[in-house]
């Protein structure tokens, strides 16, 4: 087994690794002032950003879910990975060599099993583009031409040709290392009576990339008619290839994505491609499977949802019943972007790739143009069928569209869509149709109440009868942490502090570890010192703690200076004293001045001290206690 990589080289690594940059291949994330970006959390579905990256200390935290961490935190828990894969997950981005503690560098098949499979994929996608060009690949290329795709379009998206026979990426694999283990493992081959074989064989290829441009498997068309296989065959479920979190596209998509803040789901590879040569590069397809809500997520986070009307997402479907089908299913999964989403239909039924080769670019860049609400669409698919000639057929119209309009959740766009059914089924009774409309919607509402209430993930580091942020004693505390954690050389008086200052455990072991790391004072490297902090930490409670201090933001007028820091830091040293002083009056007032003279005298004289001391401070800090 390898070793323990070096402590140098995993500094290396954070240091090489912007988290900034990281957590860009994920999410959008936008200025969210002082030094601070904010965006969609990936860990769990929200509407209102909550996830803050602080670049300038190498940290994120969600105030949401309550995940947090370093760049390698975020790697672990956004790939599912070990610490020593994220590391070396990173280090390959960063261009690093890892060293190990035992044995120097780490030969090849003991680096990590997530590492070995991508860099598989890595060379199975090499030698499919390779083989594109060869005379085998006759028929591929004859397939691509045929539909609009010159060779440099097809080395643009990284198409390539499974050669005809058994074991020819099975061997080439083999001679660059991998076991047939690996091969297996990762889905480029399945396994046999006599041994591994391909899995793709005399199909065109398309590699499907991870957001970050890592392929994580492949997309195949069969190329033979007599072939008895599937007409697409990806590749099955495995370590690195979850086809309910893969958009075909998404790598080369992304930025448009989040610039035009546009996506538009197409329903193949080729469709993809025509969709981004003629201009419509915000174009992403699903890999083997229906668009799901866990799709949904990411293309939320890239168009990081701002408001509720922000953003668009289309979708484009045949005009036949399936497309129909495909487009109540997007219908069932859509409040995820409530009034955002929209349907494009060429009446002719034609796929944006054949609708390219018909009529060119233009018509593709139209029939996004055109688009319409899904709602409309899937209303208007509910009419019809019905015969609007009849009274019975208009009420059996409304009845079967009725529901889904009641389904919309906001209100205003759900009387807006209730007028609309009225003119569209002739019923010609505005207040007899929205009321229909409004007694179901109702009812769903009903529904959902009736349903288990979500459950606020629970803080960790406090029990929340005693951590209530409401307090302003508590904002208080919290914020002189934020003072010695964010800016420890302008917070240099947080050193005079003593735990007891404090009046919650969290914060008081807060003030303990800060102190156990030398205090404010020996934070030399301001950027170094959260981090410092966290790995510091005794517990995973704590850890989060740090991290929460560390990017939530401080709230104030200007600039955070030396001056600040005081007042803040000194109101709390006030306040601290103010509660010595009542405690020590109401002992004062339980003791007999007589009988009790001795412990009256030491109170009394202790009283008088705290007293004195709290004159001085009056002196030394701006602000009023």
């Amino acid at each position: 087994m390898a070793g323990r990589i070096r402590d140098e080289d995993v500094a290396l690594v954070r240091e090489r690794s912007p988290i900034a940059e990281v957590v860009g291949e994920y999410l959008q994330l936008r200025n969210a002032g002082g030094g601070s970006l904010k965006g969609l959390c990936p860990f769990h579905d929200e509407k209102s950003p909550s996830f803050n990256v602080t670049p300038s200390r190498g940290l994120f935290y969600c105030f949401g879910c309550g995940e947090g961490g370093d760049v390698i935190a975020f790697v672990q828990k956004i790939e599912h990975l070990s610490f020593v894969e994220a590391v070396e997950n990173l280090a390959r981005g960063a261009g690093i060599q890892l060293r190990y503690e035992q044995g120097g560098y780490v030969p090849r098949n003991e680096q990590g099993q997530r590492q070995r499979l991508l860099e598989a994929h890595q060379a199975a996608a090499a030698f499919y583009a390779e083989q594109l060009l060869t005379p085998q690949a006759q028929e591929a290329r004859r397939f691509l031409s045929e539909r609009g795709f010159t060779r440099a379009d097809a080395e643009h998206f990284g198409v390539g040709y499974a050669p005809a026979g058994w074991e020819a990426l099975t061997t080439y694999l083999r001679g660059k290392g991998f076991t047939d283990k690996e091969i297996i493992l990762g889905g480029l081959a399945s396994q046999g009576r006599r041994g591994p074989y391909d899995k793709f064989r005399n199909r065109l290829v398309w590699p499907v990339r991870e957001v970050t441009g890592e392929v994580v498997g492949f997309g195949a068309r069969k190329l033979d008619p007599d072939d008895d296989g599937p007409k697409y065959l990806n590749t099955q479920e495995t370590p690195l290839f979850k086809k309910s979190h893969l958009l075909y596209g998404l790598d080369l998509a992304k930025r448009e994505i989040s610039r035009q803040r546009q996506a538009v789901i197409v329903e193949g590879y080729t469709d993809v491609m025509a969709c981004h040569l003629a201009g419509v590069t915000t174009a992403v397809a699903t890999c083997g499977t229906s668009f799901g809500s866990e799709h949904m997520k990411i293309l939320r986070r890239m168009l990081l949802g701002r408001s509720e009307f922000g953003g668009e997402v289309v979708f484009t479907f045949d005009g036949d019943a399936a497309g129909q089908k495909a487009a109540l299913r997007a219908f069932a999964e859509e409040h995820g972007f409530t009034s955002e989403t929209f349907v494009a239909v060429q009446p002719d039924g034609l796929d944006p790739c054949d609708l390219r080769i018909q009529q060119g670019d233009g018509a593709v860049r139209d029939l996004i143009a055109a688009k319409k609400p899904l709602y409309e669409f899937v209303i208007r698919s509910a009419i019809q069928g019905h015969n609007l000639d009849t009274p019975e057929g208009r009420m059996a119209a409304f009845e079967a569209a009725a529901p889904i309009v009641a389904s919309i959740r906001h209100e205003g766009v759900r009387k807006f869509y209730g007028l609309n059914l009225d003119k569209w089924t002739g019923l010609m009774d505005e207040r007899f149709v929205l009321r229909r409309v409004h007694q179901l919607a109702r009812g769903v509402r009903d529904g959902d109440r009736r349903q288990a209430a979500p459950v606020r993930p629970s803080r960790p580091d406090h029990d929340a009868s005693s951590y209530d942020l409401r307090d302003p004693s508590l904002q208080r505390e919290r914020l002189a942490l934020k003072l010695a954690v964010q800016y420890p050389s302008l917070a240099l008086e947080f050193d005079r502090l003593d735990a007891e200052t404090f009046t919650v455990p969290q914060h008081r072991a807060m003030v303990e570890l800060i102190r156990a790391q030398g205090g404010v004072a020996a934070a030399d490297d301001p950027a170094q010192w959260s981090l410092r902090l966290r790995e510091a930490a005794p517990n995973e409670v704590q850890r989060e703690f740090v991290t929460q201090l560390a990017v939530e933001p401080i709230e104030v007028y200007g600039e955070v200076d030396e001056r600040y820091a005081n007042e803040i830091l000194g109101t709390i040293k006030i306040h601290s004293i103010n509660r010595r002083v009542t405690n020590l009056k109401s002992r004062l007032g339980r003791l007999d001045p007589i009988t009790e003279a001795e412990d009256y005298q030491r109170v009394f004289s202790e009283l008088m001290a705290v007293e004195q001391q709290k004159r001085q401070m009056r002196e030394r800090t701006v602000g009023d206690t």
